[in-house]
């Protein structure tokens, strides 16, 4: 039997060793009272400092707070009524009454309404209300802000709010670390067809010129 035989031999021994001597000290530090590194994450109330949030910029888009909650604590939403070009309602959607001709046609003609299929399918007025055009309207008349939308989203939607609020669905602003900041429901799907559009994975060539 040569000399790299029995090395060989050797650590094949000593590696079950090693990790048995580690086993045993760790087992024997908890049993100490020291509680492990899972056990002491749960039981921090403050979030640890991110090493790199002094090296991140602000996100210069408007954002609100959350009216939600996740397992890391408080977060910012963008802002939604910046995006909506007639807001607000009430500038048209007042007391007074409507005498232009075809005001829907020439104010909402552009809104393709194809939310819901079959019977399922929402009407202007699942979301919107005469009477409060400056809200969102849910299933159980709870008012809603345009800039918390995604309150009315999750009464459908949940499982994907529930994504949305883990981090699993959606996408974060600018960053990946640092303040929490996430894009809301209708910053990526148009409310009134918030289905993409099925279309083949684009590719990317060098240009052979």
């Amino acid at each position: 039997m040569n000399r790299d035989t029995i090395f060989q031999l050797n650590r094949g021994a000593l590696l079950p060793t090693l990790l048995a001597a580690l086993l045993f000290s760790n087992a024997g530090l908890l049993s100490a009272g020291e509680s492990s590194v899972i056990e002491r994450v749960k039981a921090r109330k403050e979030p640890f400092a991110d090493p790199l949030s002094s090296q991140l910029g602000p996100v210069l888009e408007k954002t609100v707070w959350a009216k939600e909650g996740y397992q890391g604590g408080a977060f910012r939403v963008l802002a939604r009524k910046q995006a909506i070009a007639r807001f607000p309602c009430s500038s048209c959607h007042g007391a007074k009454p409507v005498l232009v001709r075809q005001a829907f046609e020439l104010t909402h003609g552009n809104v393709i309404l194809n939310h819901g299929q079959g019977e399922r399918a929402l009407s202007c007025s699942d979301c919107h209300t005469p009477e409060k055009p400056q809200l969102l309207e849910d299933n159980r008349a709870r008012k809603i802000d345009f800039d918390h939308s995604y309150q009315l989203c999750g009464q459908c939607h949940f499982r994907q709010k529930r994504d949305w609020l883990g981090g699993a669905h959606g996408k974060r602003v600018s960053r990946w670390a640092g303040e929490r900041v996430v894009y809301s429901c209708a910053s990526c799907h148009d409310p009134h067809s918030p289905r993409f559009e099925q279309r083949f994975p684009a590719t990317y060539s060098v240009p052979l010129d």
